[in-house]
């Protein structure tokens, strides 16, 4: 209530009123908190004086208890007279009350205590996709872009050609990780190398392949753990095979 209205109804200024022998018409609401307080001062209900060593479990008549206010961090828990740690949370599920809406259309009912028909209140719940993937996300970041999980990633490997002269080799490549199950990208794009490269780290495959001239020159493969950023070369002939298993060691990790 603003001031002019609380000065109206107890004759006073707002900051001499208290809660100590309030008119027994007027109920008290107080938060959990207050019952945790001791040797208080409050308004003495008389203009220019105030109460000292009030205790709110002797001295509030009428009251109700109850939470009110937001927790802070470092405040007593009510319950177990610990301090309240305040930690970043993500709601990945729903939880939604559908009433009788569905259960009528069914004909969804039940008998009661007294043998009467009565409809079923219904409810639903369960984890959404779209902001489940976000909430990985906010795990899984760094300052050039997404870093998936190999358990949800939209592809498991990132072909990168660096020019149109590697595209035939990453396409033999691309066909036999196709062949092998391997959920793979191939980003064949007429762009500069650092477009892609920047583009890859953006997207956060978990492994990406890069087929450069120099490294192709020596019969191997530019490899990049999009994780922990462990760059390193692998034998061409090896590549599929390699990833299969870096695929398999990284699903049992995540699990």
């Amino acid at each position: 209530a603003p001031p002019e209205e609380l000065a109206e109804v107890f004759g006073l200024p707002v900051g001499y009123v208290g809660p100590v022998n309030l008119d027994e018409r007027i109920k008290i609401l107080a938060d959990n908190l207050v019952k945790e307080m001791h040797d208080v001062v409050v308004g003495a209900n008389e203009a220019e004086f105030h109460l000292i060593h009030v205790e709110p479990t002797r001295d509030f008549k009428n009251v109700s208890y109850m939470d009110l206010r937001t927790a802070k961090a470092g405040e007593v828990c009510p319950h177990c007279n610990g301090h309240l740690k305040e930690v970043r949370g993500i709601e990945a599920g729903q939880i939604f009350k559908l009433g009788i809406k569905y259960s009528k259309a069914l004909g969804a009912a039940y008998l009661d205590e007294k043998g009467q028909s009565q409809l079923m209140v219904m409810g639903c719940y369960g984890i959404g996709v779209s902001r489940t993937m976000a909430a990985a996300i906010e795990q899984n970041y760094d300052k050039n872009g997404i870093k998936w999980p190999m358990a949800i990633a939209p592809y498991q490997v990132h072909i990168v050609a660096v020019n149109p002269e590697q595209l035939p080799v990453a396409e033999e490549l691309y066909q036999k990780m196709n062949d092998a199950k391997i959920e793979v990208l191939l980003d064949d794009r007429d762009e500069r190398p650092g477009v892609k490269f920047k583009d890859a780290d953006l997207i956060g495959i978990p492994l990406r392949i890069t087929l450069g001239p120099k490294s192709l020159a020596q019969g191997e493969a530019e490899v990049k753990n999009r994780q922990t950023g462990v760059e390193e070369r692998w034998p061409l002939d090896q590549v599929v095979t390699k990833a299969v298993a870096f695929i398999e060691k990284s699903l049992v990790e995540n699990n």
